[in-house]
């Protein structure tokens, strides 16, 4: 087995990556891998397992070769469906090379990977049939760059990228709590980069609200978003939460506060003095009413490929993109499951086609059937909130639609 061992830094690459889209978003000091990506005991415990015995040959895809290069544009995912039959049981194939990768993070492109058949048991290895390792061709080059940066990503990253901090799902109270543009330089209707704005956090609904400031010298960032979108439940109807439309960012760079002033008689009056923001970026073009809700905590999510412990079944809330109504490959979903219900970032999900009622015509009392859902593809969710989850669809055989249910893969 150890001479097998040092391949699979490809596919068990995935025991941890992170999304390479979450370091475009860190501007702060780079975070050691093993931070970044960590391998959890249950992928190590399944490696270790099949270290011992290596995977069993039915496992193996149909059509897997007795070697592949990685290439720039896989995905990890993908790479584990040339050799496996489940994608997700990736920690398989790291186990086939456990004794060298201890700690497996990254597969770059140019390595090549070789399948080992023997006993009725298969195994990877980066060496070739001459047992030397496999050479990864590289060109002259004079500009200097991070290997992690051209590291194989678990799925697809440009996907998703806008969904990790773009779109919020909050509750009605939260986006009506929320700051709001209240004003422009010179009646201006609509605002983009480099734009002055004004912003209130206090109304006559809210007059103990905190208003905005500026904290220690420091401009406070905002995400802008405008018209809460509900979600509701294919099933009951129920809002599930609001999607709130990411428009822009501002920072605020004077205080919000009242201050004496004098009306039309001369009589002392209090007068109402809204923040100063400035727009640092605009998706869309901005105007009076946006609300403003604080930037995120940048996160390092661990985007790694698994079937949930626990049992999940639900629907597809909603599906996006322009005028679309049914969902394919590598296209988000919204579903209407999330942390309440223990769904977390890196769980698959099996996509079941619906089928249409039909009449029972050998029955005489002519019953109507629904025939049972069959599996139609692959989802894998990336970013959770209480009660709904953006999912991106790995695999699909027909389109996925709104009211299309999931079960455990």
């Amino acid at each position: 087995m150890r001479s097998n061992t040092r391949l699979i830094s490809t596919i068990a690459s995935a025991v941890g990556l992170a999304c390479a889209a979450q370091a475009a978003f860190a501007q702060s000091a780079v975070v050691p891998a093993e931070q970044r990506y960590p391998v959890t005991p249950g992928q190590r415990a399944t490696a270790n397992q099949v270290a011992q015995t290596g995977v069993p040959l039915s496992e193996l895809a149909p059509n897997a070769p007795d070697s592949y290069t990685v290439k720039s544009g896989d995905t990890l995912w993908a790479i584990s469906g040339i050799f496996l039959r489940s994608q997700w049981r990736w920690p398989e194939l790291w186990g086939m090379n456990l004794d060298d990768i201890k700690n497996p993070h990254r597969i770059y492109p140019g390595q090549m990977l070789y399948l080992i058949k023997a006993n009725g048991r298969a195994t990877l290895s980066t060496r070739g049939p001459g047992g030397e390792p496999g050479t990864i061709k590289v060109s002259p080059r004079t500009r200097y760059e991070s290997l992690s940066d051209t590291a194989i990503p678990p799925i697809s990253l440009q996907t998703i990228e806008s969904f990790l901090t773009e779109p919020l799902i909050v509750d009605e109270n939260a986006i009506n709590r929320a700051p709001r543009i209240v004003a422009t330089q010179e009646n201006r209707v609509l605002l983009s980069r480099g734009d002055r704005a004004y912003a209130r956090s206090i109304s006559g609904d809210r007059p103990d609200a905190e208003p905005l400031a500026v904290v220690d010298g420091r401009s406070i960032g905002y995400r802008v978003f405008r018209n809460a979108t509900p979600l509701r439940d294919p099933s009951t109807n129920e809002i599930l939460g609001y999607e709130a439309q990411y428009v822009g960012k501002a920072n605020v760079v004077s205080n919000e506060r009242r201050r004496e002033g004098l009306d039309a008689k001369g009589e002392k009056i209090q007068e109402i003095v809204p923040a100063g923001i400035d727009i640092t970026a605009a998706k869309e073009e901005m105007r009076v009413g946006d609300r403003l809700l604080p930037e995120p905590p940048r996160e390092f999510l661990n985007f790694v490929p698994r079937a949930p412990q626990n049992p999940q079944s639900g629907q597809i809330v909603s599906v996006y993109g322009n005028a679309v109504n049914y969902a394919a490959q590598n296209m988000v979903v919204t579903i209407n499951r999330g942390k309440q219900n223990g769904v977390e970032p890196g769980h698959v999900l099996a996509l079941l086609r619906e089928s249409n009622i039909i009449r029972d015509t050998t029955d005489s009392a002519r019953p109507n059937m629904r025939l049972p859902g069959e599996r139609n593809g692959l989802m894998m969710v990336f970013r959770t909130f209480d009660r709904v989850s953006y999912a991106i669809v790995l695999e699909i055989a027909d389109g996925v639609q709104v009211g299309d249910r999931f079960v455990n893969p």
